[in-house]
């Protein structure tokens, strides 16, 4: 696959100690990635949020942001993201799963006219 080719892209935020505290990280993303909730659509880049891990009581919560962009897009967003979660939180990117998140392919598809 060509690397500017869109795709989905995972961006994990580690370190919450609980998902209320990883949900509490949702509303400054969503500012970061869109800064004028009202403009007409479509949003530059698709994008939505699940919480990982934290089953046990000795694992912490992961909030997930998947993102459907170009692997150079994801870096940028994922470095974004990294600054807005401060020191104490590891933030990582990776490619996610189609069939994972397949409400961030068919909005991709939609507002590019291919659906």
């Amino acid at each position: 696959m060509d690397e500017d080719e869109p795709r989905v892209y995972e961006i994990r935020i580690h370190g919450c100690p609980t998902s209320g505290e990883a949900l509490a990280l949702q509303a400054p993303i969503e500012r970061l990635l869109c800064p004028d909730p009202d403009h007409a659509p479509p949003c530059e880049i698709p994008w939505s949020f699940t919480l990982a891990g934290g089953e046990d009581s000795d694992a912490s919560t992961a909030l997930v942001l998947g993102v459907y962009t170009s692997s150079g897009r994801a870096t940028q967003v994922a470095d974004r993201v990294r600054a807005l979660a401060g020191e104490s939180r590891t933030v990582d990117v990776s490619e996610g799963d189609d069939g994972e998140w397949e409400e961030l392919v068919e909005q991709y598809r939609v507002e590019k006219g291919m659906g």
